[in-house]
């Protein structure tokens, strides 16, 4: 086989869709758009919960019930094979972890959590330890602190 002899498969290409292009087309004059009406302008995009000016659904159900969304405790996380990136006795602070980039902001806290493997001894301060990672961290001979 030859590089001019190659064809594309049966089926791989189509012809595109011309519209707005006479009778033998069968899309000619309102393109296949029907008459008039919000779907047959240009720019058209109706959301999908919309109803026609209906009252809908979501506004139509009774809202019920507790959601504490707002007020939730958010924690930064950090992977405990990230931390391989300190010296041997470093105390690893939510300060320190912001210094460096590990974490973006502390948000409501720190939480260590136990994906990798924990390679240096160190000190880790943080909110909170996953049970995971506590076991790792103790494991490695490192010392894990709560704040």
């Amino acid at each position: 086989m030859k590089l001019h002899e190659l064809e594309r498969n049966i089926g791989a290409t189509h012809a595109r869709k011309r519209v707005g292009r006479g009778p033998g087309s069968g899309l000619g004059k309102t393109s296949g758009k029907g008459q008039k009406g919000q779907k047959a302008r240009s720019g058209v995009s109706i959301s999908p919960v919309f109803e026609g000016g209906q009252l809908p659904l979501y506004r139509r159900l009774p809202k019920r019930g507790f959601t504490n969304a707002k007020f939730k405790t958010r924690y930064a996380t950090v992977n405990l094979e990230a931390l391989n990136v300190f010296e041997n006795g470093t105390v690893v602070t939510p300060a320190l972890l912001k210094d460096t980039g590990l974490v973006k902001n502390q948000l409501d806290g720190v939480k260590v959590l136990g994906t990798g493997k924990l390679e240096k001894k160190l000190t880790i301060q943080a909110n909170k330890f996953s049970a995971s990672a506590l076991e790792k961290i103790n494991e490695a001979g490192s010392k894990a602190e709560v704040i």
